[in-house]
C-alpha cells in the first residue's frame, strides 16, 4: 500500500499540504494499525480542479471505450482481492472470511453488473415517431464527489465510482476515515488500471472538513452519499446553494413479516440476516414482526440463533460476526442495549457487555428483544449493531401498519407461502425494496429507499442514470 498519509489526485500520490494525522484504530485491538493524514480545504480543491479540468475529455470519451476501462478496474481489482480483504478485515472488523467471502466480492459483483447494463442502454435515442428528427441525449452530469461509509466499504465505492465512471463523470472520493484502507488499496487498483489523470481522486478526510468543501463547493455538480441520516441532512443543505444533484442513501429499520404460514427456516434466516455484518448494515431486518400463532416459536428460536452466533476477532478464519466499527458505536450500541432493557422489553439472548471469552475489541453480544412495543426506543431508532426486535400481530392490516410506522423506507421482508398475500402486502410497503422468502436481489437491481432512508437509486442501469443529464435536441435529422 502507499504512504497512508498520502492524497490521490491527478494520477499522482501526493502528500497533504498541511499534514493532519488521524489514527486507524482496529476494532478487534483497540490498536492503532495505521495512520492517515486528514484532508484541508486546499487538498479538497486541489482534487476538484484534477476532476474538473480532466472532465470535458473524459466526458468525450466514447462510451465503448469508457466501458473498456471499467472492464479494466474490474479485472485489476480482482488481482487485489486478498489485499483488500486483509483492509477491509483490519479496518472495520469484518471477520476474514466474511470480508473475503462477501466484502469484497460485493464489489466485482456490481462492477458486472453495471459493465452489462452501459452495454445495454440506450446512450442517445429518437423521441419517437411523433416527433420526427428529435433527440435524447445522455450525458454526464459533471465533478462528482462520492462520500462512502465503513460499514460496506467496496459495496458502496463500487456502487459509486463504477456508473460515475462509465457515465462519463470524474470524481472525488472521500471514503470513510474511520475505515481509510481499502480506500487507498482501491485507488491503489484504479491507478493499476490506467485511467487518465484527474478522472478519479481520492482525498481522505472528515465530514465537516473534506465532506463539507465537497459538498457545498461550485465546481462539484453532484454528491452521492451513504451514511447516516443526520449527515444525509447535512450535506443537503451543504449543497443547496449551488442546486447541485444530491443521492443519498441513509439509514434504515427494516420490518421482516413472518405470517404463519412462512417456512420452517424463516425465523432463522432473520435473525442471522440481522446479525451479519454485526448487525452493521442499513437494510438489516432488525424489527421481526411474527404472527401471534408462532410468536413464543420465534423467539426460542431466533434467541438460539443469537446464543449460537460465534463472535470471533477479524483475523480468524471461519464462521461468526466480528467486533462493530469503533468504540462510538459500541458506547451507542450498549447504552441503546441497555434502553431496551430499561423501558421493559424482555431480553432473551445477549444483553450489554463483551461476549465472555472477549476482554478486549469492540465486541457486542447478539442480542435478541421481545415484546418489543412501538413506543420503545429500540423499535424506533436504527441501532446499526447485532441487536433483533421481536413484536407480535394479529392480522395482515396490523403488520402492515407496524412495518410502515418508521421514518425510514428502505428494505422490508416478507415471510410467506401465499402468493397473492406477498404481492397484496409487498404493493403497501412504503419501502424501496422489499425481500421475499429469502431470495435476494439480482445483479443490476436498484438499491435505495423512500421517506427517510434517502433519495435515488444505486445499481444497474438505475445507477448509471444517478449520473446522467438528459438533453433533447431538435432538428437532428
Amino acid at each position: 500500500m502507499a504512504k497512508t498519509t498520502d492524497f490521490y489526485i491527478n494520477g499522482q500520490w501526493v502528500a497533504p499540504i498541511r499534514p493532519r494525522d488521524f489514527p486507524v484504530i482496529d476494532p478487534s485491538s483497540e490498536e492503532v494499525c495505521a495512520t492517515i493524514s486528514l484532508g484541508e480545504p486546499e487538498d479538497t480543491e486541489a482534487a476538484i480542479a484534477a476532476a474538473k479540468a480532466a472532465f470535458p475529455g473524459w466526458a468525450a470519451t466514447p462510451v465503448s471505450e469508457r466501458i473498456a476501462a471499467l472492464e479494466r478496474l474490474l479485472e485489476a481489482y480482482k488481482a487485489r482481492a486478498e489485499d483488500m480483504a486483509q483492509a477491509i478485515s483490519t479496518e472495520m472488523g469484518a471477520p476474514i472470511d466474511w470480508s473475503r467471502q462477501q466484502q469484497v466480492t460485493s464489489g466485482d459483483w456490481h462492477f458486472e453488473g453495471f459493465i452489462e447494463a452501459a452495454k445495454q442502454m440506450e446512450w442517445d435515442r429518437p423521441l419517437g415517431p411523433h416527433a420526427p428528427g428529435e433527440r435524447i441525449l445522455h450525458e454526464p452530469i459533471g465533478v462528482c464527489a462520492l462520500i462512502t461509509p465503513w460499514n460496506w466499504p467496496m459495496n458502496q465505492i463500487a456502487l459509486k465510482v463504477a456508473p460515475a465512471l462509465v457515465a462519463g463523470c470524474t470524481m472525488i472520493l472521500k471514503p470513510s476515515e474511520v475505515a481509510p484502507l481499502s480506500g487507498l488499496v482501491f485507488a491503489e487498483i484504479v491507478d493499476a488500471a490506467g485511467l487518465p489523470p484527474g478522472v478519479f481522486n481520492l482525498v481522505n478526510g472528515d465530514g465537516p472538513g473534506v465532506g463539507s468543501t465537497l459538498s457545498a463547493h461550485p465546481d462539484v455538480d453532484m454528491v452521492s452519499f451513504t451514511g447516516s441520516t443526520r449527515a444525509g441532512r447535512l450535506i443537503s443543505k451543504a449543497a443547496a446553494d449551488t442546486i447541485k444533484r444530491v443521492s443519498l442513501e441513509l439509514g434504515g429499520k427494516g420490518a421482516n413479516l413472518i405470517f404463519a404460514d412462512a417456512d420452517e427456516k424463516a425465523v432463522k434466516r432473520g435473525a442471522m440476516r440481522c446479525f451479519n455484518n454485526s448487525g452493521q448494515s442499513c437494510n438489516a431486518p432488525t424489527r421481526m414482526l411474527v404472527s401471534r400463532e408462532r410468536y413464543e416459536e420465534a423467539v426460542e428460536i431466533a434467541a438460539r440463533v443469537a446464543e449460537e452466533t460465534p463472535v470471533i476477532p477479524a483475523s480468524q478464519e471461519g464462521r461468526g460476526i466480528g467486533p462493530v466499527v469503533s468504540e462510538v458505536q459500541f458506547d451507542k450500541i450498549q447504552a441503546l442495549i441497555q434502553t431496551g432493557i430499561d423501558e421493559g422489553a424482555r431480553l432473551v439472548a445477549g444483553g450489554t457487555g463483551r461476549p465472555g471469552h472477549l476482554n478486549r475489541g469492540y465486541f457486542v453480544r447478539p442480542t435478541v428483544f421481545a415484546d418489543v412495543t412501538p413506543d420503545m426506543t429500540i423499535y424506533r431508532e436504527e441501532i446499526f449493531g447485532p441487536v433483533l426486535s421481536i413484536i407480535p400481530f394479529d392480522s395482515e392490516e396490523e403488520a402492515v401498519r407496524m412495518a410502515n410506522d418508521t421514518e425510514y423506507g428502505l428494505t422490508n421482508y416478507i415471510q410467506t407461502t401465499d402468493k397473492d398475500r406477498l404481492r397484496r402486502v409487498a404493493r403497501r410497503l412504503r419501502s424501496g425494496m422489499v425481500e421475499c422468502n429469502g431470495k435476494g436481489f439480482g445483479k443490476g437491481s436498484p438499491f435505495g429507499g423512500m421517506k427517510q432512508s434517502g433519495s435515488g437509486r444505486e445499481g444497474g442501469a438505475w445507477g448509471i442514470h444517478e449520473f446522467l443529464e438528459v438533453k433533447a435536441v431538435s432538428d437532428w435529422e
